[in-house]
């Protein structure tokens, strides 16, 4: 199995369910396993903490790359220093970060894993994807669901032709894909299009439809020469 980068979406709070920073922990404890590298947020609060301290793994030699502007850096601590009392209690405080109590900035820590800060969103976003081979969502908000929507785009218009897994976990995006299935029926989008989003209940399946993934036919075939970097994509 081949070495990948894989980029993912989710929430910077935990949810209300255990089992979303549970499911978090483990696909990155298969990412770790795999020896495949994660790009995301840069934020280590919520599932993203969650997802990028279990693919650091217990010895913190995990391939992670997180991506964050500038205005979303907290300044005030950075989590999980080296000379912290009991660094494994400040990264789990991080991570059980509630969306009531989220402020809208994280501190960042090499604990988990190298950060790149940018100056903007766009920037942030365009290097995430370019530094990835396959994208996957995890329950998020709004941020979350225009990142993965963006992706979903991208591939409808050719501008690349990477894996777009939704990671349902307990059903998070049920009632989403009620909804991608209402568009096609209503004739906004097409049959072939709609195979553009493969869904995974397991990080197990997600690593597997990231390796099985098919290029679906009747996507657009456009120039985006200015928009591919060097490998096409």
């Amino acid at each position: 199995m081949s070495e990948k980068s894989i980029c993912v979406y989710c929430g910077s709070s935990v949810g209300n369910s255990t089992v979303y920073s549970e499911e978090a922990s483990k696909l990155g404890s298969l990412f770790h396993k795999l020896g495949w590298k994660l790009i995301y947020g840069g934020g280590t609060t919520g599932l993203m903490g969650a997802i990028a301290q279990a693919t650091m793994g217990p010895n913190f030699d995990g391939k992670v790359h997180g991506i964050i502007p500038d205005a979303l850096v907290a300044k005030e601590r950075e989590a999980g220093r080296e000379d912290d009392v009991n660094v494994q209690e400040a990264i789990e405080q991080q991570i059980n970060t509630t969306v009531e109590n989220h402020k809208g900035s994280t501190p960042i820590s090499t604990k988990f894993g190298d950060t790149t800060i940018v100056p903007d969103m766009h920037t942030r976003k365009r290097l995430m994807a370019s530094e990835s081979d396959a994208f996957v969502a995890m329950p998020g908000g709004y941020g979350t669901f225009e990142e993965i929507m963006e992706c979903i785009t991208w591939s409808q218009l050719g501008i690349h032709s990477k894996p777009v897994v939704l990671f349902n976990i307990n059903g998070f995006y049920n009632s989403l894909l009620l909804f991608i299935r209402h568009s096609i029926d209503q004739g906004f989008i097409s049959n072939a299009n709609g195979d553009i989003v493969q869904v995974a209940n397991t990080p197990e399946e997600v690593v597997e439809k990231i390796e099985k993934y098919v290029v679906p036919a009747g996507r657009f075939n456009l120039n985006w020469e200015d928009e591919c970097d060097s490998d096409g994509h």
